[in-house]
C-alpha cells in the first residue's frame, strides 16, 4: 500500500516525506478529533504527518504532539509545524517526533538546523525563484525537503500566495536542489499528475481531515499516488 515503508527509528538520511504527507487541522478533523484522524491515515499508509495547529496555546499544542506521536506509532514521521520549541520539548519527553516544518516568516532555517541538531528533520515552505536563491546561500544539508504551493486555492490557508498550478508546481520542482513537497488545495484527482511532475510527495489537508472515512480516504490517496510516475 506504501509507496516505501519509513523506518522512523534510523537517521534523518532515511527518514522519507515522500508518498501522502498529513496536515493536520483541528478544525476539519472535529468532532472525530485529530488523534483519531491520525490515527486513521496512518493505517491507511500516511508516511507523514506534520502537526499545525496555529490557535493553540503552547501547552495545548505540546499536548497534541504527544498524542499524535502516540498514535503514529513509529509507523509515521512526525513533524512539528513551526513551534521549534513545541519540537525540543517533546522530543525531550521522549515523543517519536522527527523534525519541523518552518515557513519563510519563521525562524530562519539556518538557525532551526543549529537548534534542533544535525539528526531532526527540517522542512521549509519555498514556491518562488527567490526562496530557491536564498536556499542556496545555506550551509548544506541545512534543509532536507521543501514545501510548495499552494497548487489550488485553499480555504485552510487564505493567506495563500498565488497558485502555481501543476504545471507551475513541476516548473519549480526541477529548479529545486531538493525534494519537493507539494501542499495546497489539492485533490484526490491532482496525486498522479503531481508525481509525474515530480512531487516527492503531496500534502493534504481537506482531503483527509474533512472527509467522512480518513482510513478510506488516505487509502485512496496513497493508491492515486502509487499510480502516478516518478519524475
Amino acid at each position: 500500500m506504501r509507496d516505501s515503508v519509513t523506518d522512523v527509528s534510523c537517521s534523518r538520511q532515511r527518514i522519507r516525506t515522500s508518498g501522502i504527507y498529513l496536515v493536520t487541522d483541528t478544525a476539519l478533523c472535529a468532532p472525530r478529533g485529530v488523534v483519531d484522524t491520525v490515527r486513521a491515515a496512518v493505517a491507511g499508509g500516511v508516511t507523514t504527518v506534520q502537526v499545525r495547529e496555529k490557535d493553540a496555546s503552547a501547552a495545548d499544542f505540546y499536548a497534541l504532539v504527544l498524542a499524535v506521536s502516540e498514535a503514529a506509532a513509529n509507523r509515521a514521521t512526525v513533524l512539528v509545524d513551526d513551534r521549534v520549541d513545541v519540537f525540543l520539548a517533546a522530543k525531550s519527553a521522549g515523543a517519536a517526533v522527527h523534525g519541523v516544518h518552518v515557513g519563510q516568516t519563521d525562524l530562519p532555517a539556518d538557525s532551526v538546523r543549529t537548534i534542533v541538531g544535525p539528526d531532526a528533520v527540517v522542512g521549509l515552505t519555498a514556491n518562488t525563484p527567490d526562496h530557491l536563491d536564498l536556499l542556496a546561500g545555506l550551509p548544506p544539508g541545512t534543509v532536507d525537503y521543501l514545501g510548495a504551493g499552494v497548487i489550488r486555492p485553499t480555504r485552510t490557508k487564505p493567506d495563500h500566495p498565488e497558485p502555481l498550478g501543476i504545471n507551475g508546481f513541476a516548473d519549480f520542482a526541477a529548479g529545486s536542489p531538493l525534494p519537493v513537497v507539494a501542499i495546497g488545495g489539492i485533490l484526490l484527482e491532482d496525486i498522479a499528475a503531481l508525481r509525474t511532475a515530480g512531487a516527492s510527495g503531496a500534502a493534504v489537508v481537506s482531503a483527509i481531515c474533512g472527509a467522512a472515512d480518513p482510513l478510506r480516504a488516505a487509502t485512496d490517496l496513497i493508491r492515486a499516488w502509487n499510480s502516478g510516475s516518478p519524475a
